[in-house]
Parts: C-alpha cells; sequence; structure tokens
C-alpha cells in the first residue's frame, strides 16, 4: 500500500462514528477555562447550580434574556470567530459535543474515538440577533452537505452540527435546514446532513468546553488556520 493510501485509509477509518462501548472513557474533572471572553469580556460560562453541577448540558444558567446555541461547522477556530463578530452575540467559546468521552481532550477528539464534533458556543439576545439569522449564517458560512468533514479536515470531529437547549431552536434549525436544502440542490449539491437536536439529547448530552489554548484561537493568533469551506450561495430570505 503506497502513503497516499494508507493516509486515505486512516481518513476514511475518522470517518466511521465510534460507538459508545468503544469510546475512549476520558476523566471526571473539567479542563480549566479562562473566565471570560478574550474580546467581549464576557463569561464563558453560565452559572453553576447550587450542587455545583452545570445545567442546560454543561452550560450552565445564563441571566434572562440571554439564549445559547452551539454550532459545529468545521474546525472551531474558524467557526467561533464568525459568530464572536455578530452584533448581539454576548459571548462565544469553542468545545465538544454529540459525542460520549466525558471532559476529552483535543488530542483524544482526533483520534475519533470520543464521538465528539469541535463545536462553538453562542449565547446571545434574542432582542438584538434572531435565531434564525445565526442559523443562516451558520448554513452559508460552511459546506452543510459534507458528511464527517470540511474541506480538507476528514473526520467525525468536523461534522456539520446544530445542538439547541430548546425544542423551540431546534425546530427552527431543521425549518432552516429545509429551507437551504432546495437552493444546495439547484447548484448541484448533495443533502444536508447536518445533525440537529437538543443538547440534552444529542449523543451523551453534554458541551464539554475545550482548553484554554483553543478558546478566541484567531484573536491570539489572526494568520492562523481558518476552514471556511463555504458553498457561497446565500440563503433564501422569508416570504
Amino acid at each position: 500500500m503506497s502513503l497516499f493510501d494508507r493516509i486515505m485509509a486512516a481518513a476514511d477509518v475518522k470517518r466511521v462514528m465510534v460507538s459508545p462501548e468503544k469510546a475512549l472513557p476520558g476523566r471526571a474533572e473539567a479542563l480549566p477555562i479562562p473566565a471570560v471572553h478574550a474580546l467581549l469580556g464576557h463569561p464563558l460560562r453560565g452559572s453553576a447550580d447550587a450542587d455545583g453541577t452545570y445545567a442546560h448540558g454543561g452550560l450552565g444558567r445564563w441571566p434572562a434574556p440571554l439564549h445559547t446555541i452551539v454550532l459545529a461547522g468545521g474546525c472551531f477556530w474558524g467557526v467561533e470567530e464568525i459568530f464572536w463578530q455578530v452584533p448581539g452575540v454576548y459571548t462565544t467559546a469553542v468545545g465538544y459535543a454529540g459525542g460520549y468521552t466525558p471532559n476529552p481532550t483535543y488530542e483524544e477528539v482526533c483520534t475519533a474515538q470520543t464521538g465528539h464534533t469541535e463545536a462553538t458556543l453562542v449565547v446571545f439576545d434574542p432582542a438584538q440577533v434572531s435565531v434564525e439569522d445565526l442559523l443562516a449564517l451558520f448554513f452559508t458560512s460552511h459546506d452543510p452537505t459534507q458528511e464527517m468533514r470540511q474541506g480538507n479536515d476528514v473526520g467525525t470531529q468536523y461534522r456539520s452540527a446544530i445542538y439547541t437547549s430548546t425544542a423551540a431552536d431546534a425546530e427552527a434549525a431543521a425549518a432552516a435546514a429545509q429551507r437551504f436544502a432546495p437552493v444546495l440542490a439547484a447548484a448541484g449539491f448533495g443533502p444536508v446532513t447536518t445533525e440537529i437536536g437538543e443538547l440534552s439529547a444529542v449523543g451523551d448530552g453534554h458541551f464539554y468546553y475545550a482548553e484554554p489554548v483553543h478558546q478566541q484561537y484567531l484573536h491570539h493568533n489572526p494568520h492562523g488556520y481558518r476552514c471556511h469551506a463555504s458553498t457561497g450561495l446565500t440563503f433564501p430570505t422569508a416570504g
């Protein structure tokens, strides 16, 4: 087998979702994270409950009127950079979602043996930016038809996904995917492969914050890697 064939074979293995019983064991302790966003100055995590646990799949409790949504569209560095610039976004953070291994490290996620995808938490004020507007930006800033990959990044950790904190936002995400699907099909793209569901009902139902080095990475490393495998298509307007 040639070197190219070995590389392709390894990539194919990483596109196969691990089963819960074969996932890495992980750890009980959460990874440390910075207290506040490097640009926005707001907390990265919501408040803990009295028993020290964090509700809503690890996101914690956020003061009204803030809402949360977790978006995965390839390398989380680039996805976070896109959304922290949106007016009405209160804070963002990167982490791992939709998998099985508790408190995974980046190196573990990269093995494709945790089940997680690289994801970005977006905390926003719906009075300033709607979930529909955020979803439109999400679907047009990556290619939601590339299953278990995004551009040259291949593996389950790069799969497209939307994890919500409410059933209403999950319904909005499904509706947005349905609206964008005919636009994609007309341009010759395949079906939308985006995984959609409430965070508490997806995989192990938890968002695990990534290591400090990954938080706001492209602010600290402005010439760093961005993976924006966009289709170049425009999200359809309502009506």
